[in-house]
């Protein structure tokens, strides 16, 4: 896959791109990260915003340095265009997994008051937002979508079960983890997980999964088609609630 971020501050991205599972997934060839800077490709001395038309606050990201970054890294045929932004559609688990089949993909990071709609209406394929709230600009939302696609390409995780297990991914919550010591504390381990039983051990995850969902987020548990295995689960753990 080849990532391309389009960004009025490339530096950002230098520390989270260098580091960790990033890293490790352009070392293995899975991903190429390709921060440009926007100004690069301003027609008139660098500037990417001017006053918006009908008067108001703030700049506006012009159209040409946008659309001229965009055309040069990729054919259209291929590239998928994500725009960060407030109004756009709630990043999701299942966005990341969509986004993750992808070939070419191309974020662009805003500032200040917004974009030219011209940019959502001719160039933009996806508008995303990370959540109902407003950041300076668009660099940490594309870093956080970016690491969340990234680390589910083939080979990029150690186990290839791990982006299966995690929370969501399933549309529940991740069960309980432990490791050594087994007694921190005075606080223990559950004995089925040192009992070496591994049906019992899935039994157990199944179940703590479905109690932490039903606890922390029960809104998800109406989004997803239980099984009568897990629906029996939900009931008994709620007659006990």
């Amino acid at each position: 896959m080849n990532i391309h971020v389009l960004s009025l501050f490339p530096p950002m991205f230098e520390g989270v791109f260098q580091h960790s599972i990033m890293r490790k997934a352009q070392d293995k060839n899975a991903v190429s990260l390709n921060v440009v800077d926007i100004r690069e490709f301003a027609d008139n001395k660098r500037q990417v915003d001017d006053y918006p038309f009908g008067g108001g606050a703030g700049m506006v990201l012009k159209p040409e340095p946008i659309f001229n970054a965009v055309e040069s890294l990729a054919p259209k045929s291929k590239r998928r265009v994500i725009l960060l932004c407030p109004q756009g559609e709630r990043f999701t688990q299942k966005k990341a997994e969509e986004l993750a089949t992808e070939e070419e993909l191309v974020f662009i990071c805003g500032h200040y008051e917004g974009y030219d709609e011209r940019i959502r209406e001719h160039l933009v394929t996806d508008e995303i937002s990370i959540g109902d709230f407003v950041l300076t600009g668009g660099e940490l939302a594309a870093m956080t979508v970016i690491d969340s696609v990234v680390r589910l390409l083939p080979g990029v995780l150690g186990n290839a079960d791990s982006p299966i297990r995690d929370s969501f991914s399933t549309g529940l919550l991740e069960h309980p983890q432990y490791t050594r010591p087994a007694d921190f504390r005075g606080w223990k381990v559950p004995d089925v997980l040192t009992s070496g039983n591994h049906g019992k051990v899935d039994q157990w995850r199944e179940e703590q999964t479905l109690k932490r969902t039903l606890e922390r987020r029960p809104d998800l548990l109406e989004k997803i088609e239980l099984s009568d295995k897990q629906q029996k689960i939900i009931d008994r753990l709620t007659k006990e609630k």
